[in-house]
């Protein structure tokens, strides 16, 4: 699956939690997604998805929650271009 990053982040909400994002689209979506990554320990992470810019379809939508659920490595992409952002 090809994906498009169109921009990340990160940030510290405290001593130990993390707050970032990763906005992104796939071949073939016709909608564009942001994950949201929360961390209470910048090791156990959780997240959160929905369409960035407009609402979309919500099998798309669906489906690419269950593809991230579901492969590891896509999920780490999308989490690596966040950790990549955080100012050192």
């Amino acid at each position: 699956m090809s994906i498009e990053i169109i921009r990340a982040a990160m940030r510290r909400e405290d001593e130990k939690s993390f707050v970032g994002n990763t906005v992104f689209k796939t071949e073939g979506d016709k909608s564009v997604y942001e994950i949201t990554f929360m961390s209470k320990n910048g090791k156990d992470w959780d997240y959160s998805l929905h369409f960035t810019e407009q609402s979309g379809d919500e099998d798309e939508l669906l489906k690419m929650d269950e593809l991230l659920e579901n492969d590891d490595d896509l999920f780490n992409q999308l989490l690596d271009a966040a950790l990549d952002a955080y100012p050192a």
